[in-house]
């Protein structure tokens, strides 16, 4: 279960260039595996960590609106990738870009999730802390039940100024 009582600092964290955060997930989003990257990283023993939401290291000020997007995307099936704000259990945080996929069975059910989560590029975080600041806010505007269309709208506008999908966008940030 998530501590709430953790509170948020302005200390970062930073992944190393070789490392690499691996987790698996039931379809609940429990974490049934976890490496010592993610040990690391998330400040929890492997103990701590199985069997609890993979929200445990949700940054409270992340975009509700980007998760709902990466949800939604590997609720279908799809691959997606994304830039992640999350948190050590010290407040700290730490920026990811992770790959997040479904597992699939011999029947093409979906079984679990599994993501890696690598270090940002310099040139992604010279843009994401900004923008998902800018969504955040946007989202905090509207009532609960609206905050996420509302961020999602915002990021559908301005993806749509640069003429460019969600997608192309992300990959041309981590180049």
């Amino acid at each position: 279960m998530k501590d709430k009582s953790i509170v948020p600092t302005h200390v970062e964290r930073t992944m190393r260039d070789g490392d690499f955060i691996v987790s698996k997930t039931n379809t609940k989003g429990q974490l049934t595996y976890c490496n010592r990257i993610f040990i690391e990283f998330s400040g929890y023993s492997e103990a701590q960590l199985l069997g609890q939401q993979h929200n445990i290291v949700r940054h409270p000020h992340m975009p509700r609106s980007i998760f709902h997007l990466l949800w939604s995307r590997i609720q279908s099936g799809e691959e997606i990738f994304a830039y992640v704000k999350n948190m050590h259990a010290d407040g700290s945080f730490y920026w990811v870009y992770a790959n997040v996929t479904a597992s699939l069975d011999l029947n093409g059910n979906i079984v679990g999730y599994y993501s890696v989560r690598r270090k940002p590029s310099t040139k992604a975080m010279a843009t994401i802390p900004a923008l998902y600041d800018e969504i955040y806010a946007e989202e905090q505007r509207h009532p609960s039940k609206d905050q996420l269309n509302a961020g999602a709208t915002f990021l559908n506008t301005k993806l749509s100024e640069l003429g460019i999908s969600y997608d192309h966008f992300v990959y041309q940030l981590q180049g």
